[in-house]
């Protein structure tokens, strides 16, 4: 079994379940995290734009990846968003969640989103 190497935010869920190549071997090849916020994400998202047996199929199958956030994670995590908000970087309160636990465990925070370009610890992939 693969080592976990990757946060998996919800841009490169997307991006992945859109077919985007890009993202082919991060979830074919490797593994990754994500938290329930994610997954909240990418079912509105699908809701929104397959309807609901597709929300319920993304649900269901990224369900295992999911790990728990702390409270120590959400403290963190917001004295980050805010020190990043000031180099002008606007991230999500999920965003800034993801990204915390990512830096926690040591792994890589896998996204396309541009306010994570050039960050540090982060897997910038363009779509």
């Amino acid at each position: 079994m693969a080592l976990t190497r990757y946060f998996y935010d919800t841009y490169a869920i997307l991006a992945y379940l859109s077919g985007n190549k890009n993202y082919r071997r991060y979830f074919e090849e490797e593994k990754g995290v994500l938290t329930v916020l994610n997954l909240m994400e990418t079912y509105y998202a699908l809701l929104r734009e397959y309807g609901e047996d597709a929300a319920e199929e993304a649900y269901t199958a990224f369900s295992r990846f999911k790990v728990e956030i702390e409270d120590e994670d959400v403290k963190e995590a917001m004295k980050l968003r805010l020190k990043l908000a000031k180099e002008g970087r606007n991230l999500s309160y999920t965003d800034a969640i993801g990204y915390r636990i990512a830096l926690k465990r040591g792994i890589k925070f896998l996204t396309g989103d541009r306010n994570f370009k050039n960050l540090e610890n982060v897997e910038w992939v363009a779509v």
